[in-house]
């Protein structure tokens, strides 16, 4: 490989030119892309990411348009420079898929779904291939074998919409491979896919780099990904590049406060169980209100008063391919003691200095709320997991028909949740996790009664100490109870309502519930915000004007307005960046504590399970699998599918040996037609006959320990040290 850049990205601007004024999306990023290398791109939404990989390939929308800087590629020893060339020309238009392939995040939003895949794949081939039309369709087949498709020839006269997210992922990254491409742009391409989907598409390009050759550009926010993918890492903030440099001295020491800010807030599966998480102040200012000086100056912890705040840092060259940004770098504060780790710590701990200096964004008062609270809602952590049940689920079941033909004649169910049991303690959070396509949200939809259930019981204690069967009450019945069973959600974008402002959003289920003096509503809502960490003068703005973070503080809020008994979380910050992931699951866990909550938790990321969670069910399939105790469970696994999700994991240490080597076979078990022994058998490593031809049944092999597993005796399987 060539230390020449395939790619020398210098200078770059793009600017949004709007009837308010221009947007600095890009402004001034530098960066290059080695051959056969990864370069890994981190930073938070909003840092301009994903505009620079547009910008690019020349297909910013407008307003937006690169107003400086050079794109210079490498194109078999000929240097042409992108950001000069027409937008539709032919030369862009031959780099677009031909030299540089591009990979979306969501892959339907990119397929057309009016069209199969094999069209969409096959015009990709004539347009960079020139391929006579009879090899078209072999060269088609070729790529979706070479990304690992089952049966590509099926694949290729389906739709995207009837594909899962892995297979439209796979088929996406085959369509980007179409023109033969020396540099493959990957946005975000694993964020929407569970954690082992995710190791498998990570595999995949892995081995798609070492048989072509070919460098690549991965965007993401999931640090893990980057320390298991990249060879080299430029970290952006506000559209910057702070820092950039081999993968391993970021991880390992890391000189700019923002890249060490990022790793200190990454739940780790070997840190300290609902230990408080580092965070970094506030969130990412929108471009157009750009700070002065240095860009991250206001959330910085180092911050220099007088320096930081009014001069903009200049780029340090530290060696070859080290450089950094940042004022305070000469004088050796960038890199204090504590952000040097060990080998495979995998960040476990909370740094000195975040505990030095407290967490600014995530302090809140709850002491205005507490007088509104009657005593029995109150309970102290001590007494968690002590407590009486809330909830007991029992042979919970609910399938979906599946239609067919004009008259829509059912030919089959979907077993989405077949013959479920758990128990729910006061305080306490367990939390639900397994893959999409498991079942976890229709369980968690068929507890509050958001979904009917089909058989069951869900008995659910109430503050009055009555215990009511939620799956045999009327709908007119389950009403009363709403206001005890409340839902955080988990884009904070779309449940909010647009149209509201924060005070009508939160306050709604104050009125609904019969409280009609708006001042009596806006003074709890101001109660509400100030107790999730929000200033009450925001009550009149609307969902627009916040963060990511921000939203899901107002959702939150707008939960515990009616002071409920049980939260549901479903992946309440699966869609967050890392840092407001760390806000958002420290201030769940403060909530917990003061105010006696109890949650159910839906999740996929066993990090973030592991650091909120008491205990754990793992589910799949419909069914559980697996049910205990949070340490027992990650320590010492019974069923093999707990043990692969572990493995799945991305650790953020490039030191830390790959999690899986050989990810699991296929997707979530057809509960159409699912097998007749254990759903799990065709993926699992250690299945025998018995496990083809019996269903294991739900049994408990230790106090308050359950497996679906034949074997889970015999067993050693690998969990978390």
């Amino acid at each position: 490989m060539s230390d020449r850049p395939l790619l020398s990205v210098r200078g770059l601007t793009t600017h949004f030119f709007g009837d308010e004024g221009i947007t600095k999306a890009v402004d001034g990023a530098s960066f290059d892309v080695l051959p056969g290398k990864t370069l890994g791109i981190v930073g938070e939404s909003g840092c301009g990411k994903s505009v620079m990989a547009r910008s690019i390939l020349r297909i910013v929308e407008r307003p937006g348009r690169i107003v400086g800087g050079e794109l210079v590629l490498d194109r078999d020893g000929t240097l042409v420079d992108l950001a000069q060339l027409p937008e539709d020309g032919e030369e862009i238009r031959a780099v677009r898929g031909g030299d540089i392939g591009l990979v979306f995040q969501e892959p339907m939003t990119s397929f057309s779904p009016v069209h199969t895949v094999g069209n969409q794949i096959t015009e990709a081939i004539r347009l960079h291939l020139r391929l006579p039309k009879s090899e078209t369709q072999e060269r088609a087949v070729e790529l979706l074998r070479m990304t690992d498709v089952p049966r590509p020839e099926e694949i290729l006269s389906s739709y995207a919409w009837e594909l899962s997210g892995g297979l439209r992922q796979r088929a996406m990254i085959a369509m980007a491979l179409a023109g033969d491409p020396k540099l493959l742009i990957a946005d975000e391409p694993t964020t929407a896919l569970d954690v082992t989907t995710q190791a498998q598409i990570l595999e995949l390009i892995r081995d798609l780099q070492e048989r072509t050759g070919m460098a690549i550009m991965f965007i993401t926010h999931d640090l893990g990904v980057i320390a298991t993918l990249a060879d080299y890492v430029a970290v952006m903030y506000l559209g910057k590049v702070v820092e950039r440099g081999p993968v391993d001295d970021i991880f390992h020491a890391p000189k700019h406060p923002y890249t060490r800010g990022l790793l200190d807030s990454i739940p780790s599966i070997y840190a300290p169980s609902r230990a408080r998480l580092a965070t970094i102040a506030g969130s990412v200012p929108h471009p157009f209100d750009r700070p002065s000086g240095c860009s991250f100056h206001a959330r910085c912890k180092q911050s220099i008063s007088g320096v930081c705040d009014k001069q903009d840092p200049v780029r340090l060259e530290i060696d070859q391919h080290r450089e950094v940004t940042c004022h305070i770098y000469d004088d050796g504060a960038a890199a204090p003691a504590e952000s040097a780790r060990p080998a495979n710590a995998a960040f476990a701990t909370v740094t000195v200095a975040a505990a030095r200096n407290g967490d600014a964004d995530t302090s809140h008062t709850s002491h205005s709320v507490d007088t509104r609270l009657n005593g029995s809602d109150r309970q102290n952590g001590s007494d968690r997991q002590n407590g009486r049940n809330v909830l007991e689920v029992r042979n919970l079941r609910k399938f979906f028909p599946v239609q067919s033909g004009q008259l829509g004649r059912v030919r089959g169910y979907v077993r989405a949740v077949d013959d479920v049991d758990f128990d729910l303690r006061e305080g306490e959070t367990l939390a639900l996790v397994g893959e999409s396509g498991s079942g976890k949200t229709t369980t968690s939809r068929c507890v509050l009664r958001a979904v009917d259930p089909d058989s069951g019981q869900i008995l659910f204690r109430t503050k009055t100490g009555d215990t009511v069967d939620l799956a045999k009450l009327p709908r007119k019945r389950v009403r009363p109870l709403r206001s005890q069973l409340q839902m955080i959600f988990q884009d904070p974008h779309s449940s909010l309502n647009p149209r509201m402002t924060i005070l009508d959003i939160v306050g709604e289920p104050l009125l609904v519930n019969g409280m009609k003096s708006r001042e009596e509503r806006a003074e709890r809502v101001r109660e509400l915000l100030e107790l999730v960490g929000m200033r009450k003068e925001y009550m009149q703005r609307f969902p627009h004007a916040f963060s990511g973070g921000q939203r899901q503080r107002i959702g939150i809020a707008r939960a515990l307005a009616l002071n409920p008994r049980l939260i549901v979380a479903d992946e309440p910050v699966s869609a967050l960046d890392v840092s407001v992931q760390a806000q958002t699951l420290n201030l769940l866990v403060t909530l917990q504590e003061e105010l006696g909550l109890t949650y159910l938790f839906v999740s996929h990321d066993l990090s973030v399970v592991k650091h909120i969670s008491d205990r754990i069910a793992v589910m799949y399939g419909g069914q559980l699998v697996e049910l205990g105790e949070r340490e027992e469970v990650l320590s010492e696994p019974k069923h093999p599918y707990t043990s692969t999700l572990l493995a799945a994991i991305p650790k953020p240490d490039p030191r830390a040996e790959v999690g899986i080597k050989a990810p699991p076979r296929g997707g979530v078990v057809n509960l159409v037609d699912p097998p007749s022994g254990c759903y799990f058998q065709a993926r699992c490593p250690h299945a025998v006959e018995q496990c083809k031809v019996e269903r294991p049944a739900w049994r408990e092999i230790a106090p308050g320990r359950r497996v679906r597993c034949h074997r889970a005796e015999e067993l050693e399987l690998s969990g978390v040290s």
